[in-house]
């Protein structure tokens, strides 16, 4: 494939994860002064009819942040977003302090941002380097049936990035604490998109787990339909030419192929300009 076509079909998956500037039709959300995410104007208007939040010039602001929640479940009722049940944190700064909790679900509604957590989890035998691939369950809020990595997820409250690996590893694919206590944190990966469930603006934490040969993910919660074991050259073409993984696996992906150098210049450093580029 001519470099510029390998360029773009690469490109394509960084593209539609920052597809949108802010703030465009959206107006800052604040918690107690601080700014902590963006609403669009349905999730305004209901806003501005709420006695604790105040309307200012430059955006709306909630003074006591501990009525957050129960602001999510009275707007969740209201079939603003789908209520989740799983608490996450809100900042203002990705390192600074917890402000308040907010239901998952509502996080893309008010634009706030998420961190999450995704492995790559290889293996390397005779034939080469292998990567375990899992596929969503129909039955899953967002992408089901999609391919995704052997362990995601989100980091709710009271958990950190390392802490919320080792959880999803035991929940989704049953393995055990000490070997997912091996992965290495490798880089993080953020994103601003516009998705139908609203403003995603994740912060993505990339982990590498070298697995033995005769490992065997089980789908222990319910959230992956199956597992399987792929070349990591199958992998790699299925992100090259097409749309089977879920919409942000491909990015962790790429970072993947360029840092075990699956990917040749010039397409690697522009690849990774892109990636690196907030």
């Amino acid at each position: 494939m001519p470099s510029h076509a390998e360029l773009e079909s690469y490109l394509r998956h960084i593209r539609a994860c920052r597809n949108i500037s802010l703030p465009g039709a959206r107006i800052a959300f604040r918690l107690a002064g601080q700014h902590v995410g963006w609403v669009a104007p349905p999730l305004a208007a209901a806003l501005r009819a709420r006695a604790e939040i105040s309307a200012e010039p430059d955006g709306f602001n909630l003074a006591d942040p501990v009525a957050l929640p129960q602001l999510n479940r009275e707007l969740a009722a209201q079939k603003f977003f789908h209520w989740r049940g799983e608490a996450f944190d809100v900042r203002a700064t990705p390192d600074g302090p917890a402000l308040a909790q907010m239901d998952r679900g509502a996080l893309p509604a008010f634009g706030v941002e998420a961190q999450g957590v995704h492995l790559n989890g290889f293996v390397r035998n005779a034939d080469g380097l292998h990567l375990w691939v899992a596929k969503r369950a129909a039955n899953k809020t967002l992408d089901p049936g999609k391919l995704d990595h052997l362990i995601a997820g989100g980091v709710p409250t009271g958990f950190s990035p390392d802490q919320t690996l080792i959880k999803e590893a035991a929940e989704e694919a049953a393995i055990p604490a000490e070997l997912a206590a091996r992965a290495r944190h490798v880089g993080l990966i953020s994103y601003t998109m516009e998705r139908p469930e609203g403003l995603r603006r994740d912060r993505l934490h990339c982990y590498d787990l070298d697995l033995p040969e005769d490992f065997l993910p089980v789908a222990a919660d319910g959230e992956v339909e199956s597992f399987a074991l792929w070349p990591v050259a199958r992998v790699r073409e299925a992100v090259r030419d097409g749309e089977a993984f879920k919409f942000n696996v491909p990015l962790v992906l790429i970072d993947f192929f360029l840092r075990h150098g699956l990917i040749a210049d010039p397409v690697a450093a522009a690849l990774r300009r892109a990636l690196d580029s907030p």
